[in-house]
């Protein structure tokens, strides 16, 4: 894996590097390889990763049809909210 440093700026690179880890699955990787997991609970974990996956897939598959409304963005903690059309002042 491979992260570009441009203008001697490391502390870019370095959050590109994390953000391609992170895509990549290793932090949890590392997370799950700390501690020894017995084979039953890996298996109850991969089942209980793929119904989630297909449950998500399911209901993105339902937007798209038009069948569910598509989530309402929320503001993210530490973030204030964007001010709707209607509340910015006309000038």
């Amino acid at each position: 894996m491979q992260v570009v440093v441009r203008d001697n700026n490391v502390d870019q690179a370095l959050r590109a590097l994390k953000k391609k880890l992170q895509r990549e699955g290793v932090f949890r990787e590392m997370k799950l390889r700390n501690y020894y997991e017995k084979p039953s609970e890996k298996k109850a974990r991969q089942k209980a990763e793929a119904v989630r996956r297909a449950r998500k897939l399911a209901r993105k598959r339902a937007q798209r049809e038009g069948g569910l409304p598509a989530p309402t963005p929320t503001a993210r903690p530490g973030q204030p909210a964007r001010p709707s059309a209607s509340t910015l002042p006309r000038t």
